[in-house]
Order: C-alpha cells, then structure tokens, then sequence
C-alpha cells in the first residue's frame, strides 16, 4: 500500500474527476444530533454559543487548526455537543491527520450510534490508517445505515469497502458492490478498473495495480460492467475479445464462463475446463461446473465435481454447500447434512445454506431442525434483500447473501 494519502486523494477523486480541494468531502448538510439524554445537562450558557460561533466561522474560512481548537473547548464545555465532534473529524479528515479523525468519530458514533455518515468518516480514516479490519465492517455499517445528504460520502465508501474486498479476496462481494456503479450509470476510470481487478480475481488495492497490468484490467472491468448494465451483446464481444488477447491470464477464461452461464451454459463449462488447465484445482471453476450440473438436475454427475471443489477449498462455504446439494440430491441425506454444517461453520449468514439444510433435516425426518432452519432463512433473505439495494452477483457462485445458489 501506498501513504495513508491514498484514502483521501481516491475520496476526493469521487468528488470530482480529479484531485480537489478537501472539503469536497465534508457533508453537504450538518450530522444528526445525538439522542438526548433523559437527564437535563445545565445549559452550557454564552461562553459555549461563542465559542461555536467562532469555531463556524474558521471552519467556513478553512482555517482548520483554529476551528478544531475552538470545537474541541465546546465539546470540554458540552460533552454531549457531537456536532462539535463532527466538526473536529472532518477537519482532521481534511488535514488528513487520521489518528484524530478516527478519535472524534469515535465520539460521534458513541453519541450518535444510528449515523450512518459517521460510521463512513470513521471507516475512511481507518482506511487512512491502514486498519482494514476495522475500517471495513465501519463502512459496511455505514452502508447498512445510510449516511443521509452527504454529498459523494456514499460512493466513497462504496469504493473503498469494494477495494478492501477486493484485497481480502472477496471478489464476488465486491463485484456485487461495485455494480452498484453500473446500475447508477458510473463508468469512472476508477470504477472499471477496480471492477476489472475483480474481475481477474487479483488480491491487491487498485492503486498498487501494475502499469502493465493496466490495459487488461481494464478490458476485463469494462466486460464486467457491460454485463452488470445487462448491456449483454456488448459484453459477450467484450470478453471474447479479452479471451483472444490474453488467453493464459489466470482468470480470464473463469470469468468469461461466468458470463456465457445464463444463456451457454455447455460453452460455460468448457472455459471453465479451460481455466483449470491453466490453473489446476481452481476452486471456483470446479464449483461453477458442479452447481450447474446439480442445476441441471445431473446431481451424480455435479457429486464428482463438488468434491474436487471441497478437496481444493475446504474453507470455502459454497463449496461445502454445493457438496451438500450434489450429496442431498443423491441420496446421502446424512452425508449431506454434515458437509451443510460446515459451511455453516464458514458463513452462518448464508441463506442459501439454511434453505438446503432446511430441506436435508426434513427428508431426514428431522421436522423441528427443519422449520429452525427455514425460518432462519427467511430471516437472512429478507435482510439480504433490504441491504442488497439491486446490486448485480457477477458470477455463479455469489455471497453470503440472497445471490449465493
């Protein structure tokens, strides 16, 4: 990773198409008030409204030193003021002093738990930091929430939970949040080179993205993004023309047998096929090939596959899963249950896993694990749903959300 700086340049990026100045980042309107107490705090009297006056007006006049000194005197004077902490982390935020900017939004979101746009400042000035693991679920959060009138707060959050997936190898979850991009119309350098650095499954931020890597990251974004826009005579030409260009790139012939699965599925199957010649063992294309045959009602057929799947990934909750399918389908009611367990070991938020084990401890006779199961299912679909906003699944084996097969 570069300097922290990134974070900040890339925010301003999202304002604009090039770098300016740092208040494009501020929020358009001020935060929401914290929750007032049921206990009467005395009135903080003239000395706190000066004060607040005089820190407005630095803050509008840039000056940023004065204006965090006068905000942090208020909030001595008024703890429960979480506008003056506002302030104060936007003003580090644009100082790109992040270590404070994280402090002060610690502030807000402890006064105000249910601002989404604080949830947001705070996972970027994590990001600043390099605390991914931190800034991610934050930003995640603030995405949950929503963070109101805020300018281009959102999509800058977007980018940056969409790249953090991307470095932590979640491709399909950050294609997912990429397409967002896709379906408002947002064909950004930015955001068609990310999507092609998914794409290619490539587990790197996009700013540490080789230059000669450039031109087929890109290619590869711009097919994804034609696909995500349903754009799909346009993006099969797209990933043909990628395949012809770079025919021993891993991941190329994966990702245009992702795209030919609606409508090709036997030609889907022979990229896949591909794929695993130059990169044995490849875990997605064995599960993409097993979870289309088990689709096609072919379970013996997908069992074969499902289990070179586990055998290569035997982490990776949708490979549990699709054993789980191949093996319920075939007869192995107990066998199935236990790889469904595993994946749930893996990713309990899954729906698509509660729904298949609801169906396994049914024909299993087990009623009550059943209906536990099938009303847990309900409960994470219908959460996945309300969070999804439309996003597109780019490929077949999806999340942990309402896309996972």
């Amino acid at each position: 990773m570069r300097a922290p700086a990134v974070a900040f340049a890339l925010l301003a990026a999202a304002a604009t198409a090039g770098a300016q100045a740092p208040r494009q980042a501020a929020p358009a309107k001020k935060p929401p008030a914290a929750k007032a107490s049921s206990t009467k705090a005395p009135a903080p009297g003239p000395q706190f409204d000066r004060l607040v006056a005089q820190a407005a007006d630095a803050r509008k006049a840039e000056r940023w030193d004065e204006a965090i000194a006068l905000y942090a005197k208020a909030v001595k004077l008024k703890p429960s003021y979480v506008e003056g902490y506002w302030y104060q982390g936007t003003a580090y935020y644009t100082l790109q002093k992040f270590t404070e900017c994280r402090d002060r939004f610690l502030d807000v979101v402890r006064l105000a738990p249910k601002n989404g746009a604080a949830f947001a400042f705070l996972g970027l000035c994590e990001y600043g930091l390099k605390d991914y693991a931190a800034s991610l679920p934050h930003l995640l959060q603030s995405r949950t929430l929503g963070v109101g009138d805020t300018g281009d707060l959102g999509s800058v959050a977007r980018y940056h939970a969409a790249a953090m997936m991307i470095r932590i190898g979640e491709f399909e979850q950050a294609l997912q949040t990429l397409g967002e991009f896709a379906n408002a119309g947002d064909d950004s350098p930015r955001v068609i080179e990310a999507m092609g650095i998914a794409t290619l499954r490539m587990p790197i931020f996009p700013e540490d993205l080789a230059a000669d890597q450039r031109p087929m990251a890109i290619m590869a974004g711009r097919a994804s993004y034609q696909m995500a826009t349903r754009n799909t005579a346009t993006a099969g030409k797209s990933f043909e023309a990628l395949v012809i260009r770079y025919p021993e790139t891993p991941n190329v012939h994966y990702a245009h047998g992702v795209f030919l699965l609606g409508e090709q599925p036997d030609r889907a199957i022979d990229e896949f096929r591909k794929e695993l010649e130059l990169q044995p063992g490849h875990p997605q294309s064995l599960m993409q090939i097993a979870f289309e045959y088990v689709n096609r009602g072919d379970a013996q057929q997908g069992l074969s596959w499902a289990k070179q799947a586990v055998a290569a990934a035997p982490d990776d909750f949708a490979a549990r899963k699709v054993l789980g399918q191949a093996l319920l389908d075939t007869g192995d009611v107990d066998g199935a249950i236990a790889e469904l367990q595993a994946g749930l070991k893996l990713a309990s938020d899954s729906p698509g896993l509660h729904f298949t084990l609801a169906r396994a401890y049914q024909k299993a006779g087990r009623l009550e694990e059943a209906n536990r199961e099938r009303e847990e299912f309900t409960r994470l679909d219908r959460l996945a749903r309300a969070t999804r906003n439309g996003a597109q699944s780019i490929g077949g084996i999806g999340g942990r959300g309402g896309g996972d097969r």
